[in-house]
């Protein structure tokens, strides 16, 4: 008699087991999410929390040395990274040293971070200020005199805009059609030009003679043009309550200003503009040529070999790498067409380039073909996922293959469609390779979006807060407060996915809602 060999373990045990496994796995791919979504989110609010101020007394260099600095300890190099202000380096410099480099360091509580509109800093105290007469004034009158600055800020640019720049733009059509400079409407705008601009100079002087008056650790005193100063904040003396508001305006200048000192600095609000605005023309391109392609294969493409050749070679672009897209997009789009396309209607700006050069429409564009895979497939999935018996329904009651289609077929698989939106969405957000050859920069002094006509600048070079990041890395390696202003880019961006997929499915929950369970 021959005996069956036992398994170790019976049908239940091996249920048990697998379920054990895959709640294993789970719970490690959740916490290595969450631990790299709490590192980014910590690393990221760095930058907008206030770090208090020492007066920090070193001997590395053989001599005392003062100065005041924020300080950073490596527990791991069991280094200290000093970022400090004094006379010789007033707007910033970094050292590191060792513990035992440092004599003392103390809390300097009279001290400021005073922070500059083109993104430098001075660690110093500030002990009055100096008016155009000449005369001092407490820093008790900082708000008055600060609003005074604006209002003559706001004086200048009143006649700038509309005063300077529109003789500005009439010179320049004069010298398009080779006014002489003797004619009498010409020498009128000049006169009037010199006028203006002597008033922005009175001004301009008017205004630079208000200045802070900031104190180093050596006793050297420097002044500083009040137009030139954001914020000034005493970061050693402030309360709990005080560091989060300076943390919440950080943070507002941070969504709305722009990059400054070569993207280490300063706010992001140009890259955010041009991520949302190249997801949404992305968006708007995509779905369309998306969803009538997977209505063609599902609906009237026949069931052959060369329909299954052109399904294959369609899952198949969702694994190309992305800088092939971006080759393509350069050497397609930007050069070919829109080469075409200035030789066509832009001949009397040539040779230079105007649809002929990276933009963002060409990398919105270029992001839809990347993307156009994924809105394909789950398109026409969702298409089969409709009934045939709601099809069949249609039919007989007279409705064409058209009607059936737009009426039955779309709305019941919209959920499936929203689903591919929102894959497609994601992946675009986070592309950095192919938009830094077909239209985005590490910065550019306009907007795609503006007042001035056509208003939308297809044409226009935008920022990005992958191309932002990715710059900014390679100035942050050495500096922890650049390095967090990166963290911070980054948390920004999963933001951004985050809300636009949180709203294309709350859409498609919406469509599920009112299509599938009535």
């Amino acid at each position: 008699m021959v005996s069956t060999p036992k398994t170790v373990l019976n049908a239940s045990q091996r249920q048990s087991l697998v379920i054990s496994l895959t709640a294993f796995f789970t719970a490690i791919l959740i916490i290595a999410l969450v631990s790299v979504l709490l590192l980014i989110s910590f690393r990221g609010m760095a930058y907008f929390w206030p770090e208090p101020v020492y007066l920090v007394t070193t001997n590395k260099e053989g001599a005392p040395r003062a100065f005041f600095a924020n300080v950073y300890s490596d527990p791991a190099t069991n280094e200290i990274t000093l970022k400090y202000s004094d006379s010789q380096n007033p707007y910033g410099s970094q050292m590191r040293l060792t513990a035992s480099d440092i004599q003392s360091k103390t809390l300097a509580k009279g001290t400021a971070e005073i922070k500059f509109v083109d993104g430098r800093r001075i660690l110093a105290s500030p002990f009055h200020i100096v008016e155009p007469s000449d005369s001092k004034k407490s820093l008790d009158s900082y708000e008055q005199i600060t609003a005074e600055v604006a209002l003559i800020s706001a004086n200048i640019e009143n006649i700038n805009v509309q005063n300077l720049a529109p003789i500005h733009e009439a010179l320049s059509a004069f010298d398009n059609r080779n006014v002489e400079k003797k004619a009498p409407a010409r020498e009128k705008l000049v006169s009037e030009f010199e006028l203006f601009q002597k008033r922005v100079y009175a001004l301009e002087s008017r205004r630079d003679k208000y200045q802070l008056a900031v104190k180093f650790a050596d006793g050297e005193s420097l002044l500083v043009p009040m137009a030139s100063v954001q914020s000034v904040d005493f970061v050693s003396n402030l309360t709990l309550w005080q560091k989060w508001k300076v943390f919440f305006n950080d943070v507002g200048v941070f969504l709305t200003d722009s990059p400054k000192q070569a993207n280490t600095s300063g706010g992001v609000f140009p890259a955010l503009f041009g991520t949302v605005l190249m997801v949404f023309l992305m968006t708007i391109i995509v779905t369309p040529f998306g969803v009538l392609a997977a209505i063609y294969l599902s609906e009237y493409a026949p069931n052959n070999g060369l329909t299954t050749v052109i399904r294959v070679s369609v899952s198949n672009m969702a694994g190309v790498p992305s800088i092939v897209y971006g080759v393509f997009g350069l050497g397609f789009f930007v050069y070919a067409v829109g080469g075409s396309i200035d030789e066509l209607f832009f001949g009397d700006t040539l040779p230079a380039p105007t649809m002929g050069s990276p933009g963002v429409f060409w990398a919105s564009l270029t992001m839809a073909i990347l993307t156009l895979p994924v809105v394909i497939v789950a398109t026409e999935e969702g298409l089969r996922r409709v009934p045939e018996g709601l099809k069949a329904g249609s039919y007989a009651l007279g409705a064409t293959k058209m009607e059936t289609i737009v009426r039955t077929i779309l709305p019941i698989a919209s959920p499936g469609i929203m689903t591919g939106v929102i894959l497609a969405i994601a992946r675009a957000a986070g592309e950095v390779a192919p938009l830094m050859l077909v239209g985005a920069v590490k910065f550019a002094p306009t907007l795609p979006l503006d007042g001035e006509f056509p208003y939308l600048h297809l044409d226009r070079q935008f920022m990005h807060l992958g191309v932002l990041i990715y710059d900014g890395a390679f100035h942050s390696q050495t500096d922890g407060k650049s390095a967090s202003m990166m963290f911070a880019a980054c948390l920004l961006l999963l933001i951004v996915v985050f809300v636009l997929n949180i709203l294309a499915v709350i859409l498609r929950s919406r469509l599920r809602r009112r299509y599938l369970t009535g």
